[in-house]
């Protein structure tokens, strides 16, 4: 989870390099082109003969929900700072949890709960809506803010998935669905305003592509391998990686109410996997 979360915040900053000319639905019909190539590739290595595996209703599930997920958290990367738009798409962990409880059965409690409240409270500092903090020049639209929690929610109801589908089927198949789904959403939508990459925007693309298909690969592996809240969580290092790429690489140094609410979702969602982990949290 740790390295998928590092490959994955180098895939937020080569889609903000790109998206700054290109469309963002562009962005996201070459990533996944380049990710399906990738992914058939892989699974053909790994001598799976079918790769469109054998539970393929939920496969079909868990790559509409990610696709739908990818598209919230590339328009967010292209139109909100870096540092913010990855904290939006991690509230996803508190999502994950909700809905692995409703459908997997996994324990959903007052801890639960109030993590949920925490994080909400955490987004509010983050994007800090006229309607609270009065209107001021480092104010998220609202409407960017709803598209990247949506995604969120998208990708937290994905990896719930992930985790119903446990070991029936090989990893390479399960991250096959996601550009499988991706591309054949993002397709159509996107005919419309198509623009020719230059040679170093390819580069970039061909990065995400890259970049992307390494980064789903570990994150599948680990949310086989562990919990909803613990695996989920650990991805929350992707958060201070997008922070220290913004910093270094575009100039966007976080506030202190981006800090606070980075606080309040990271320890919110910490708290509760270190809980369940001892036990001690989640058992009401």
């Amino acid at each position: 989870m740790a390295l998928g979360a590092f490959w994955f915040s180098i895939m937020g900053l080569l889609v903000r390099l790109a998206g700054a000319r290109l469309p963002t639905l562009q962005v996201i019909v070459l990533r996944c082109a380049i990710t399906l190539v990738l992914s058939y590739a892989a699974c053909r290595q790994a001598g799976i003969r079918d790769v469109l595996g054998t539970n393929r209703r939920i496969l079909l599930l868990r790559g509409t929900l990610g696709a739908l997920g990818l598209l919230g958290f590339f328009h967010s990367l292209v139109r909100n700072p870096l540092a913010e738009a990855n904290l939006l798409q991690y509230t996803n962990p508190i999502f994950a949890i909700l809905i692995a409880g409703i459908w997997l059965k996994e324990r959903v409690g007052r801890a639960e709960l109030v993590s949920l409240a925490v994080c909400i409270v955490g987004v509010v500092c983050i994007t800090r809506p006229a309607f609270l903090f009065g209107v001021h020049e480092h104010a998220l639209l609202p409407m960017n803010v709803l598209i990247g929690v949506t995604g969120a929610l998208f990708s937290g109801s994905a990896y719930a998935v992930v985790r119903r589908i446990g070991h029936t089927e090989h990893p390479t198949v399960v991250v096959f669905y996601l550009p499988l789904m991706g591309l054949a959403l993002s397709l159509p939508l996107s005919l419309g305003e198509w623009m020719a990459p230059t040679g170093t925007e390819w580069v970039l693309l061909l990065g995400t592509g890259i970049t992307t298909q390494v980064a789903q690969t570990y994150m599948t592996r680990g949310l086989r391998l562990e919990t909803a809240a613990r695996a989920t969580t650990t991805g929350y290092l992707q958060i201070v990686f997008a922070t220290a790429w913004g910093a270094m690489v575009l100039g966007e140094w976080p506030s202190g109410w981006t800090l606070l609410g980075a606080g309040l979702i990271v320890g919110s969602a910490l708290w509760l996997a270190l809980g369940r982990q001892r036990g001690g949290v989640g058992d009401e």
